[in-house]
Protein backbone atom coordinates (compact mmCIF):
# COMPACT_ATOMS: atom_id res chain seq x y z
CA UNK A 1 0.00 0.00 0.00
CA UNK A 2 1.34 3.41 -0.66
CA UNK A 3 0.33 6.43 1.67
CA UNK A 4 1.07 10.13 0.81
CA UNK A 5 -0.39 12.77 2.82
CA UNK A 6 -0.08 16.78 1.34
CA UNK A 7 -0.34 19.58 3.91
CA UNK A 8 -1.23 22.82 2.55
CA UNK A 9 -2.27 26.33 3.92
CA UNK A 10 -4.45 28.28 1.62
CA UNK A 11 -5.00 32.24 1.56
CA UNK A 12 -8.01 33.13 3.91
CA UNK A 13 -9.67 34.89 1.01
CA UNK A 14 -10.10 31.24 -0.69
CA UNK A 15 -11.08 28.88 1.59
CA UNK A 16 -14.98 28.93 0.60
CA UNK A 17 -13.70 28.37 -3.27
CA UNK A 18 -11.82 25.85 -1.86
CA UNK A 19 -14.31 24.15 0.16
CA UNK A 20 -17.11 23.92 -2.72
CA UNK A 21 -14.14 22.77 -5.23
CA UNK A 22 -13.72 20.08 -2.87
CA UNK A 23 -17.21 19.67 -2.90
CA UNK A 24 -17.21 18.74 -6.52
CA UNK A 25 -14.22 17.33 -6.63
CA UNK A 26 -15.32 14.22 -4.28
CA UNK A 27 -18.90 13.89 -5.79
CA UNK A 28 -16.90 13.01 -8.95
CA UNK A 29 -14.42 10.61 -7.35
CA UNK A 30 -17.69 8.99 -5.98
CA UNK A 31 -19.12 8.91 -9.12
CA UNK A 32 -16.14 7.41 -10.65
CA UNK A 33 -15.76 4.74 -8.07
CA UNK A 34 -11.96 4.38 -8.53
CA UNK A 35 -11.39 1.39 -6.89
CA UNK A 36 -8.04 0.44 -4.63
CA UNK A 37 -7.82 4.21 -3.97
CA UNK A 38 -8.64 6.13 -0.41
CA UNK A 39 -8.61 9.98 -0.53
CA UNK A 40 -9.70 12.32 2.09
CA UNK A 41 -9.04 15.72 2.82
CA UNK A 42 -8.81 17.23 6.02
CA UNK A 43 -9.37 20.66 7.35
CA UNK A 44 -7.44 21.63 10.67
CA UNK A 45 -9.23 24.04 13.40
CA UNK A 46 -7.05 27.24 12.22
CA UNK A 47 -9.45 27.18 9.36
CA UNK A 48 -7.19 27.73 6.74
CA UNK A 49 -4.11 24.65 7.20
CA UNK A 50 -5.75 21.47 4.95
CA UNK A 51 -4.43 17.81 4.51
CA UNK A 52 -4.86 15.37 2.13
CA UNK A 53 -4.35 11.77 2.50
CA UNK A 54 -3.67 9.38 -0.59
CA UNK A 55 -4.09 5.90 -0.11
CA UNK A 56 -3.62 3.34 -3.05
CA UNK A 57 -3.70 -0.55 -2.97
CA UNK A 58 -0.50 -2.73 -4.18
CA UNK A 59 0.14 -2.21 -8.08
CA UNK A 60 -2.34 0.41 -8.13
CA UNK A 61 -2.12 3.50 -10.18
CA UNK A 62 -3.40 6.53 -9.14
CA UNK A 63 -7.16 7.04 -11.23
CA UNK A 64 -7.56 10.93 -9.81
CA UNK A 65 -6.03 12.61 -12.33
CA UNK A 66 -8.13 10.55 -15.19
CA UNK A 67 -11.02 12.82 -13.27
CA UNK A 68 -11.65 16.23 -14.76
CA UNK A 69 -12.85 17.82 -11.22
CA UNK A 70 -9.52 16.49 -9.71
CA UNK A 71 -7.36 18.13 -12.12
CA UNK A 72 -9.43 21.37 -11.94
CA UNK A 73 -8.84 21.19 -8.31
CA UNK A 74 -5.23 20.44 -8.58
CA UNK A 75 -4.47 23.69 -11.22
CA UNK A 76 -6.60 26.12 -8.70
CA UNK A 77 -4.44 25.50 -6.03
CA UNK A 78 -1.65 27.63 -7.30
CA UNK A 79 -3.89 30.70 -6.77
CA UNK A 80 -5.43 29.56 -3.89
CA UNK A 81 -2.44 28.61 -1.40
CA UNK A 82 0.16 30.73 0.07
CA UNK A 83 3.12 28.38 -0.84
CA UNK A 84 4.27 24.89 -1.73
CA UNK A 85 2.66 21.98 -0.14
CA UNK A 86 4.62 19.45 1.97
CA UNK A 87 4.61 15.69 0.46
CA UNK A 88 5.18 13.13 2.49
CA UNK A 89 5.61 9.27 1.80
CA UNK A 90 4.53 6.89 4.65
CA UNK A 91 5.43 2.96 4.54
CA UNK A 92 2.12 1.36 6.49
CA UNK A 93 3.26 -0.75 9.42
CA UNK A 94 -0.14 -2.29 10.10
CA UNK A 95 -3.91 -1.16 9.78
CA UNK A 96 -7.20 -1.92 11.31
CA UNK A 97 -10.39 -1.35 9.41
CA UNK A 98 -13.93 -2.44 11.08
Amino acid sequence: MTVLMVRSTVKPEFTAELEDALRKMFTAIENAGPAGVRYASYRLPDGVTYVAQLELADGVENPLPAIQEFRDFQASLKDWLTGPPTVEHFEVRGSYSA
